[in-house]
């Protein structure tokens, strides 16, 4: 359990925090869909688990955490989508307000990301394999989570 707030988590807290051998689960908050991963217990790999439907907060927080549950996650990565300048916007509001009141539901800790780029990354990869745009607009949010949850990862990987 954390008791340090989301705002203040570094990623060297998170890894003080974390069990030797625990998945974690990555969020891709937007308006209309939650998109969430999955890594692995050694942390290596973060895979696209699926695209929650947003509703209100709590049946959103209520299916988000049955998720975290499931599958023994021991902490989430939430991304904190900046702008490009690295400010603060509307947006990041959003999310912050997101992370507090989930946070006064659950005791993972909660550690923000940069997501920068990374729904245009993911986009991109798919164009590149061609993708239809269809498939692309079902599986984009949950990739961008497996992109977000694999940047802090790599980052925990060289810890």
């Amino acid at each position: 359990m954390s008791n340090v707030p989301a705002e203040q988590l570094s990623v060297q807290q998170l890894a003080a925090l974390l069990p030797p051998k625990a998945a974690l689960m990555g969020l891709d908050l937007g308006t209309k869909t939650i998109g969430l991963a999955i890594s692995d217990i050694g942390r290596q790999i973060a895979s696209p688990l699926r695209t929650i439907a947003r509703t209100k907060f709590t049946a959103d927080a209520k299916a988000l955490l049955a998720e975290a549950a499931t599958h023994q996650i021991a902490a989430l990565v939430l991304g904190l989508p900046l702008n490009m300048d690295g400010s603060e916007g509307p947006r990041v509001q959003a999310t912050r307000a997101f992370a507090r009141s989930l946070a006064a539901l659950t005791g993972l800790p909660i550690l923000f990301w940069d997501e920068r780029l990374s729904t245009a990354a993911v986009t991109r990869t798919l164009i590149a394999a061609d993708a239809s745009r269809q498939r692309r607009d079902e599986v984009v949010d949950k990739m961008a989570a497996a992109y977000i949850l694999q940047g802090v990862l790599d980052r925990l990987a060289k810890l």
